[in-house]
């Protein structure tokens, strides 16, 4: 086999993949990342939608039961 032949079939293509596989890696960090914000977000406004939710709730059963 002709040696530019021979990296042109494979040496290449496993250095194209190699280093497409190290950009790869760090959007997906990225991702990552922005996906775990949206998830802090959501839980933020949950927990205080149900926190004010809540304590309306206790208030008015604490004021039924204490009089």
């Amino acid at each position: 086999m002709n040696p530019l032949a021979f990296h042109t079939d494979a040496v290449a293509p496993y250095v194209r993949a190699r280093l497409a596989a190290k950009t790869d890696v760090g959007a997906s960090l990225v991702e990552y990342a922005l996906l775990v914000a949206l998830i802090a977000v959501v839980c933020i406004i949950a927990v205080t939608f149900l926190g004010r939710s809540t304590s309306d709730k206790l208030s008015n059963l604490g004021s039924a039961v204490g009089g």
